[in-house]
């Protein structure tokens, strides 16, 4: 077979669905060259993949793990018949793997549960006389075993015997004996029959406990030894001709050279829970005994110490043994299998795990046919990736076997993740598509599974462990890249989400770490997007903490880290740990991957109606730990730090929440976030610090909230908004009223402002009935729009009053009428411009849900957002421009004063310089709107918003009508109109007749005094013409005159003086 077809079967091997009627589909067979008979079935919900070759239990589950299934369980209605028919239609009778779904995976328990007391003997040093006899009498054995928990003194160098069964016809009839060798280990060996086996299986002499079982069975001759649940020797060739002799004595600590006495060769240490059985137990029963799960059947002797009598010397203790049995109980019991059918319900029975049967993985229907879609695809167009690894292959040797699961050793796994790492870094450029990321996640998934080698032949490998630990994070580190983000919401139907990927390089790290740790106690494989660290250190007294940060980068002050306190690692120690090995992991670029519409579902934690709360998203990286104490996955209270990777939003604030991935929270998920036993320390500027009371993968949620305010401060403030509403509407109104009725003379700049007036309180005033019109939807939409259109019209004509107010302080060269144009065209045409646009875009999205105003949820608000902005910029621009012109001609006049007085006249006048257009020009062209950008930082900021801007239209009737120098000129000549119609009114005409001819004369500041005929005697001479006099009375103000005539009466020239007496006369 060729390495491309090798290649073709591992990352095409997706099933095939048959063509038929999907419900009751015929069993379609695929397999090819693997040799393996596959058969899929469809129900309406499910697909059943039968698969005929046997692996074992666990194989089993790791292959349908590898196919994006599990293994089935049988336990709904629905599977069950779907099993059925597809059994039925294969006439497949023998027993089948099933799942049981009340057995839950494996995961570390807390360290105190881990942990179990026993009462021990203690065989001194002191003394060689130290023994303890089992005091009961034991039949003839054709089959039998011990298990035995022995603490060996470390000074001890010779022969030792663990325990002694003597018979009375035979006295070394069954015997367990350890030495200590050159390489500081026991070595242990049995005596059966008499007959001494070699010293070969060992343990180290650390002066740890150590479980120790050995088995015999007559009919084969074989015998066993194990330690630590694991077989470290084995062989036959024992004498089967006879049974084990009955009625002997069961010896603990001493060799019978006799029956029942002559000790010789004593054991010096403590040994614990004794058992034995009249049969030949399995490597699954002592792998459980050897957690401490209890197997009571055929039971012959169970420890306990008022069974034993022993030598005054041996001493009783209490002894902490570490157990986990919590998920050895499923090996102990056997794994479920289905049996058979009766009546069409199925019978379940326990087989020893390491057996080997078909089994049948199950996946929903929907995933099925994603599968086959994308293997089709592949199929008929492979990918640039795909084309290229094929070629690649082509030049090496087949790297896969012939089982189902693909990849049975590290070094076929080694060979596939080299290939796929060289087709990475070549078809760099093109990306990975969609397939391509299913098909590197299935590899990752069989590569992490692939059974190791014995302990023994470690050493050996090691390197070869570190560099496909390496290829395995390149090839994880390309498919959960920030650059895939799209393509993972294209295979969220196959795999759940990127975290699989994480959960799979915890399986191939915990899987490797023995081996990777075999000639370092420190590793560091560090990528683009994932960094993993494994340390491993023996524990004594003083033993350091644990630290582990993810990448330095120049931009982050503040990096991720995740530490085991110094305390914890010692109470291990404590506890009779001599070795621990810490497996961290860093991932950079998870966040992005999650899927930003796929709101995290999280109680609120500020619940004071303070903040509306929004949602919960991923905002950290994410780091974890895994605990191997003595190999073994313990559990251990955890402190971290990680930066927030999410900024604020305008109006919004987050609420950190520590947090980790548990995989068994909806487990057909994939799993979810969850806060059990995880706090927050402490909330800093940047990142959070946190504690969990367990190991896992952590990181930071963030609860996203929407600034509000207390109901109580919402009430205030929409009263107020209301009441000073209408003030400022009343003052629009006079402010418009007195414009058109005093008759101000017609300008750009009143043009200006009657606009303004008009489109801001049209908004005010649409303002004030929005509340009304919410309960109508209709209503509602249109007071939105018109609110939307009549405000952005506002802020038009406040940018047209600084454009005005820019031409009136810079020279610019348009004419009043083009100019007016202009002004128009920004004052109502862009804003129908822009309302017409935003409907046409984003009509469904325009209106808020609870109120009459834009969507602040979407990016509609930018509608309204965005123009404002640019308004308040330039006049803020041109409010500048206009101070320092003020300020320049301030400083001239300054110039123009006498030196004594210029200092203090020149500071008052800068400040007045600077104050008044400030005061001016502020509500006129909408700066006050600058708090409008603060609001959601404090309730204090939005009452000064309110004051500021609500009351705009009474600031506008007190600047731009009472001391308006144009309104009131105006109403100035209204008054002396009325006060001249007045006077003319209630006066009567007064004639003055002079005796004389008088010159013309003109009084300039004295009220007329020409009323009595005696001044007028004493005028010159007359004249011959009638000349006009023109005198300043003081009634009229200044600037009036009144005329008065001197005109020839009879010959004579007489005056004639027509006064006009002011009213009230």
């Amino acid at each position: 077979m060729t390495g491309a077809l090798h290649i073709g079967l591992i990352f095409l091997s997706f099933m095939v669905v048959c063509e038929s009627e999907p419900t009751h589909a015929r069993p379609d067979r695929g397999g090819g060259s693997h040799g393996q008979s596959r058969l899929v079935h469809l129900t309406s919900h499910s697909a059943f993949q039968l698969v005929n070759d046997s692996l074992a239990f666990f194989r089993a589950v790791s292959y349908c793990r590898g196919q994006f299934s599990s293994l089935a369980t049988l336990y709904q209605s629905e599977d069950r018949e779907g099993a059925l028919e597809l059994l039925q239609q294969t006439g497949l009778h023998s027993p089948i793997w099933v799942r049981d779904p009340s057995k839950a995976a494996y995961k570390p328990v807390a360290l105190a549960k881990q942990y179990s007391q026993f009462s021990a003997l203690n065989f001194p040093k002191e003394s060689r006389e130290g023994f303890a006899r089992v005091n009961m009498s034991f039949p003839a054995l054709s089959s039998v075993s011990v298990c035995v928990r022995v603490q060996w003194d470390t000074e001890w160098n010779e022969v030792s015997t663990i325990f002694s069964y003597a018979a009375p016809v035979f006295t070394n009839e069954f015997q367990l004996r350890g030495q200590v060798d050159m390489q500081e280990r026991i070595l242990l060996a049995l005596i059966i029959h008499g007959k001494h086996l070699p010293y070969k299986a060992s343990f180290p002499n650390d002066g740890a406990w150590h479980h120790i079982c050995v088995t015999w069975r007559r009919s084969s001759g074989h015998w066993a030894i194990y330690v630590d649940g694991d077989r470290k020797d084995m062989g036959s060739g024992t004498d089967t001709s006879r049974d084990i002799h009955g009625d002997g004595i069961l010896i603990l600590g001493q060799d019978q050279d006799s029956f029942g006495g002559n000790f010789t060769e004593p054991f010096f240490g403590t040994i614990t829970d004794l058992n034995v059985w009249n049969m030949s137990l399995e490597t699954r029963h002592v792998s459980a005994l050897n957690a401490c799960s209890p197997m009571n059947q055929e039971v012959l002797f169970s420890w306990n110490l008022d069974h034993l009598s022993s030598h005054p010397v041996v001493k009783e203790v209490q002894a902490l043994l570490f157990c986990s049995a919590v998920h050895q109980q499923m090996e102990l019991q056997g794994c479920r299998t289905l049996q058979s059918w009766s009546d069409h319900l199925p019978l379940f029975g326990l087989t020893d795990c390491s057996d080997p049967l078909p089994f049948i993985c199950w996946s929903s229907r929907e995933r099925y046919l994603k599968i086959k879609q994308m293997s089709d695809s592949q199929s008929s167009q492979p990918t640039a990736f795909m084309n290229h690894l094929v070629k690649i292959s082509n030049k090496t040797q087949p790297v896969l076997g012939q089982q189902p699961s693909g990849l049975s050793s590290l070094a076929q796994a080694s060979n596939l993740l080299d290939i796929s790492v060289q087709a990475l870094e070549d078809t760099q450029q093109d990306g990975l598509q969609p397939t391509d990321m299913v098909s590197l996640i299935q590899l990752l998934s069989l590569a992490a599974d692939v059974p190791t080698q014995p302990l023994a032949d470690v050493n050996n490998h090691s390197q070869d462990s570190i560099q496909l630990s390496q290829h395995f994070i390149s090839v994880a580190d390309s498919v959960i890249s920030e650059d895939n983000v799209i393509k993972w919401q294209a295979i969220r139907e196959v795999v759940n989400g990127p975290m699989d990927v994480v959960k799979i390089i915890d399986r191939m790290v915990t899987n490797l770490t023995p081996r990777l740790m075999a000639e370092t106690d420190h590793l560091t494989i560090h990528s683009h997007n994932i960094k993993l660290e494994v340390q491993q250190q023996t524990l004594q007294e003083g033993s350091r903490g644990s630290r582990f940060c993810g990448p330095k980068t120049k931009k982050q002050t503040n990096i991720d880290c995740i530490s085991v306190p110094h305390q914890k690692i010692q109470d291990l120690h404590n506890n009779g740990f001599h070795k621990l090995t810490m497996v961290n992991t860093w991932y950079g670029s998870l966040r992005p991957l999650f899927s930003p519409e796929e709101n995290i579902t999280m109680v609120p934690t500020v619940t004071d109606g303070s903040q509306r709360y929004l949602g919960t998203v991923l905002g950290s990286s994410v780091i974890s730990t895994t605990a191997l104490g003595d190999d073994q996955p313990v559990s251990m209270a955890v402190r971290f730090q990680l930066q927030h990777r999410v900024q604020n939003p305008t109006g919004t604030v987050y609420d950190p929440v520590c947090a980790f991935w548990d995989f068994d929270l909806t487990p057909e998920a994939g799993g979810w976030w969850n806060t059990k036993g995880c706090e927050v320390v402490s909330k800093e500027n940047g990142y959070t610090v946190c504690h969990c009371n367990h190991t896992t993968n952590f990181a930071l949620l963030l609860q996203v909230y929407e600034a509000q305010r207390s109901p109580e401060n919402e009430n205030a403030l929409q009263v107020l908004t209301f009441i000073s509403c209408g003030i400022s509407l009343c003052g629009l109104l006079f402010t418009f009223i007195l414009f058109i009725a005093v008759g101000v003379p017609k300008s750009d700049r009143t043009t200006v402002h009657k606009n303004l007036i008009v489109s801001l309180g049209t908004a005010e005033l649409l303002l004030i009935c929005s509340d009304w019109a919410s309960a109508n939807e209709a209503a509602c939409f249109m007071v939105t729009t018109l609110l939307h259109l009549f405000f952005m019209a506002s802020f038009s004509w406040m940018l047209v009053e600084g454009l005005l107010l820019w031409s009136k302080v810079v020279s610019v060269n348009i004419s009043e009428d083009r100019r007016m144009k202009l002004y128009y065209i920004i004052g109502w045409g862009l804003p129908v411009v822009i309302v017409g646009v935003t409907l046409a875009i984003s009509v469904d999205e325009y209106k808020a849900d609870d109120h009459c105003w834009l969507n602040v949820k979407t990016d509609t608000i930018w509608a309204f957002v965005g123009p404002v902005i640019f308004v308040l910029v330039v006049n803020a621009v041109v409010l500048c421009r206009v101070v320092m012109v003020t300020v320049s001609s301030a400083r001239r006049r300054t110039k123009m004063l006498s030196p004594s007085s210029a200092s203090r006249m020149q500071t008052f006048d800068l400040t007045w310089a600077v104050t008044r257009p400030v005061l001016i020009l502020l509500p006129v062209l909408g700066l006050t709107w600058l708090c409008g950008v603060l609001v959601h930082l404090s309730v204090v900021v939005a009452y000064v918003f309110i004051a500021l801007n609500a009351f705009q239209g009474l600031y506008i009737f007190l600047v731009y009508a009472v001391y308006n120098s144009e309104v009131r000129n105006a109403i100035k000549r209204i008054k002396e109109k009325r006060k001249a119609l007045s006077f003319t009114n209630c006066s009567q005409p007064i004639n003055f007749l002079p005796t004389q001819r008088a010159p013309v004369t003109s009084w300039c500041r004295n009220p007329t005094t020409l009323s009595s005929p005696e001044t007028s005697d004493t005028s010159g001479p007359p004249s011959s013409t009638s000349t006009s006099l023109v005198i300043k009375n003081e009634s009229f103000r200044k600037e009036s005159f009144v005329s008065f005539s001197l005109k020839a009466t009879s010959g004579n020239q007489v005056v004639q003086l027509t006064g006009f007496k002011p009213s009230g006369c």
